[in-house]
């Protein structure tokens, strides 16, 4: 039988966690013939090679290098080596539910107009107890997702989205789209994001949709790392900065557009004490360390439109 949906694992130097989201994937509640597993291996120099390799053995499962180092290189790579008529996303730090496979076909196959692109769930894995200071909110910024224990389609991505660490599309989709730009996301250790939903915006322009179902559930890794507040506040500098890279390749305003939005947005931080103070003062309130994130969004989507990274 011709394989119907290919899973992408892209993976950097973390066979520890890798290994649990292949077992996920080959403990899947559908026939083997019906899927493969290609693991993108983005310039590992652990053991990676060796253990895919082991496991591909007996399973449908294949080893692709990509020397480029940068997720959507590896993503890109995934989907062009990809047998299926559809094309599953699970990050290298997560575990499939059993019958995520199933729900995933059973959506692109069964609602019409057929989805652009389709997700779900994402449960944390706590490594660490959780801080005090880690609102809700804030949990998106692990890629922690729970729209509802309703499937239904995304009208505004700025409230609902789907993570790329639970994302699958039909092949055609991406080939319309050429994939995900290499603009967005992780290259080595910033902190790049937002590849998923640029792509999803691209997917709702085309005219489909995006899709969500709880069903479509994974378990991610939340790392004990990343549990402090110095991570949360690069992450989401780094989400302004992410935020003004899609704001370029969408609307590509000018060189003198962007400096009047940044003076503008920069002006609007100065002049307010409250949102200004956010940013030097120390909390473990939970809602104003989320006010201190926010604001450093702010941040960094002023140096993101003048192009400037750091911190």
């Amino acid at each position: 039988m011709k394989i119907l949906i290919s899973v992408i694992i892209c993976t950097h130097n973390r066979v520890d966690y890798l290994t649990k989201a292949i077992q996920s994937l080959i403990d899947q509640h559908v026939p083997e013939d019906y899927y493969e597993v290609i693991v993108v291996d983005n310039c590992s120099t652990d053991s990676t090679k060796r253990v895919v390799e082991q496991y591909s053995t007996d399973n449908n499962i294949r080893y692709i290098y990509e020397p480029t180092l940068g997720l959507s290189y590896a993503r890109n790579t995934g989907w062009r080596n990809a047998k299926g008529k559809y094309v599953a996303y699970l990050d290298d730090d997560a575990i499939a539910c059993p019958v995520w496979l199933n729900k995933i076909i059973e959506v692109f196959e069964t609602v019409t107009p057929r989805p652009g692109c389709v997700g779900g769930k994402v449960e944390p894995i706590w490594e660490d107890v959780r801080p005090v200071w880690l609102s809700d909110w804030l949990l998106h910024g692990l890629t922690i997702i729970d729209w509802s224990e309703t499937p239904h389609v995304l009208t505004n991505l700025s409230a609902e989205w789907l993570v790329g660490a639970n994302i699958a599309f039909p092949i055609e989709v991406l080939e319309r789209i050429d994939g995900f730009t290499s603009r967005l996301d992780r290259i080595g250790n910033n902190l790049l994001s937002s590849g998923d939903v640029f792509i999803e915006k691209q997917i709702m322009k085309m005219g489909c949709s995006c899709y969500y179902h709880p069903e479509i559930a994974i378990r991610h890794h939340i790392l004990k790392s990343r549990l402090n507040k110095d991570w949360f506040i690069r992450r989401y500098y780094w989400q302004g900065i992410s935020d003004a890279v899609m704001q370029r390749l969408d609307v590509k305003p000018s060189l003198l557009m962007r400096i009047r939005i940044a003076f503008s947005e920069a002006r609007t931080l100065l002049i307010s004490p409250r949102k200004f103070m956010a940013l030097i003062v120390p909390t473990n309130n939970p809602d104003r360390f989320t006010q201190k994130c926010f604001t450093y969004i702010r941040l960094g989507y002023i140096c993101g439109l003048l192009r400037v990274a750091k911190p």
